[in-house]
């Protein structure tokens, strides 16, 4: 995800005291500091990072073809041909066809988790659409992106819609009713006021919206990003703000811990978690709900990982696994 476009203005820089959530975070990954101390031995490409998310170039624009290409867009990373339905200004048709059946049985029987893979890999050959100003309580941002890319192509949109299906698979298997805000069936969008709806309207017990990031060369590392306290217009986040801060802590930790990547060393204080309060998608939920930036795509370690199929199961699980934690209490 870049920050350019809705829900992907830069972060305000913000200082994070290192205290009681820095430790709870270490605690829940002691299995994985082996990982991260090689992480760390390996360096950053470009020899070091700026404090804040520097926007990718044009494919983060929306409109932008540079990001997703009918060529990169033809398949899913799973094989699975992607649905090529005709064109619709109307991007509410398919939401019901992103659902899957629910679960029989298993520990989370009776939970409903509701993925959210970024972008959609269509989005680049419906500019109009995606630009559409929609309301997100506090202003108005456009109504999607393109997302991002790695710099051989690899597009965001790609990625999360895999890493959105393994998750599905992983979930079901424990009983949960799972459900995609899309899953490549539908020719744009949906715009973040929408996804925030598929969730608000599946009473999830848990929202999960996947991204990538498209910052600069050296800035590696994932993070996630929580709801602030907003009350403004049709947002009020007020209700789901700590349950969201237990959500995002439990997905950081086993993150970490399944993946052995490290938090971002550009933005989170080395935390993994940033609290931003201009995402549309986080400022209309009304259930627990955060986002992941999995990595930077443009810096060619991150990207090495985030192309990797191997790597995107552990993703997967890691993502899975704090989603299980949060909904176990």
């Amino acid at each position: 995800m870049s920050y350019v476009g809705p829900d992907f203005d830069p972060p305000r820089p913000r200082r994070f005291r290192r205290g009681p959530l820095t430790v709870a975070l270490a605690a829940l990954v002691p299995g994985a500091l082996a990982g991260w101390l090689v992480w760390q031995a390996v360096g950053d490409d470009s020899g070091g990072g700026s404090d804040r998310a520097v926007p990718a170039t044009s494919s983060s624009e929306p409109g932008s073809g540079s990001a997703s290409s009918p060529s990169s867009a033809s398949t899913a990373d799973d094989g699975r041909p992607s649905k090529s339905p005709a064109p619709s200004s109307s991007p509410s048709r398919s939401s019901s066809s992103s659902s899957s059946k629910p679960a029989a049985s298993g520990s989370l029987k009776g939970k409903v988790v509701v993925i959210d893979p970024g972008h959609n890999p269509d989005n680049f050959q419906h500019a109009s659409e995606i630009n559409r100003k929609v309301n997100i309580g506090t202003n108005w941002k456009e109504c999607d992106t393109t997302g991002t890319s790695t710099n051989a192509g690899y597009t965001e949109a790609r990625f999360t819609l895999d890493v959105a299906h393994r998750m599905r698979t992983l979930l079901e298997k424990q009983g949960a009713t799972v459900k995609l805000t899309q899953d490549g069936d539908r020719s744009f969008g949906p715009c973040v006021d929408e996804r925030a709806r598929i969730g608000n309207a599946a009473h999830a017990d848990a929202v999960v919206s996947l991204h990538a990031d498209g910052s600069a060369a050296g800035n590696r590392g994932f993070h996630v990003i929580l709801p602030a306290s907003v009350h403004a217009g049709a947002a009020d986040t007020r209700p789901i703000v700590s349950a969201s801060r237990d959500l995002g802590e439990h997905i950081a930790g086993l993150f970490v811990r399944e993946t052995g990547s490290a938090p971002s060393n550009y933005v989170g204080d080395g935390t993994g978690l940033v609290v931003r309060d201009d995402l549309g998608g986080l400022n209309l939920s009304t259930v627990p709900k955060v986002f992941i930036e999995c990595g930077n795509m443009r810096d060619t370690k991150d990207a090495a990982q985030l192309t990797s199929s191997a790597w995107r199961e552990k993703a997967a699980r890691g993502i899975s696994e704090g989603i299980v934690g949060f909904l176990h209490g």
